[in-house]
């Protein structure tokens, strides 16, 4: 079920750039899919991953994994747009490597939850997905703005996308005793992303209907963990 749910994570880089490629750029509009993402994985890091660490021995990977993404989204330069101002950036084979170094992680991040929790890696894979969406949409239009051809974008997609598995099976072989360790900082990771990178590029313009879908996101977190029987 894990590697299903690493592939399925995986897929929402492909099908998300695939939609932006077809549609015009300026029609490619996820303020409010970013918005909701960021609620996804803020409510996920504070009500699901962070109670299931020990912050008093583990805030070093926590603040280790919010630094690594601070600086390798810096050196990338590549983040979700909320609108079709994609074209500002530029990307290279190296930036596209940087990108999907996150995936690694992510994959990985998806294998420890489930192995501590099966409700866990649930919802650290809907985190993914969540983010996913627009970071794919962004990478598309970004790679179509630097000349990429079609083809080369899909490539790039789906070999992003492998990495979802690549990192599920490699977490496989962690110790136990790492892996509350991982899941800090995989809270450093998402703590960045929600509220560093979505959130910020959400609000460039202050919109209500923006501040709605973050509260949704959480909400909709925090109804799952009531439907989920067991929980």
């Amino acid at each position: 079920m894990v590697y299903l749910y690493a592939v399925i994570a995986g897929s929402c880089d492909l099908l998300s750039g695939w939609f932006a490629l077809r549609v015009q750029g300026d029609k490619v509009q996820p303020r409010y899919v970013i918005a909701f993402a960021a609620g996804v994985l803020l409510a996920v890091t504070f009500f699901d991953i962070l109670p299931q660490t020990d912050l008093k021995s583990d805030a070093t990977f926590l603040a280790l994994g919010f630094v690594s993404f601070y600086v390798l989204e810096k050196l990338v330069m590549i983040h979700a747009c909320g609108e079709a101002e994609c074209h500002t950036h530029h990307i290279g084979p190296v930036a596209v490597l940087g990108m999907a170094l996150d995936n690694v992680v992510d994959g990985a991040g998806i294998t420890v939850g489930y192995l501590i929790d099966p409700f866990l890696g649930l919802t650290i894979t809907l985190a993914v997905v969540f983010h996913e969406i627009p970071q794919g949409m962004t990478s598309a239009l970004i790679m179509r703005e630097a000349k990429w051809s079609p083809g080369g974008i899909l490539l790039a997609l789906i070999l992003a996308g492998l990495l979802y598995p690549v990192g599920a099976l490699l977490a496989a072989f962690f110790p136990p005793q790492f892996q509350q360790k991982m899941l800090a900082f995989i809270a450093g990771d998402f703590i960045y992303i929600g509220a560093g990178d979505l959130l910020p590029e959400a609000h460039r313009q202050f919109n209500w209907k923006v501040v709605a879908s973050v509260l949704a996101g959480m909400a909709s977190m925090l109804i799952l963990r009531v439907a989920v029987p067991g929980v």
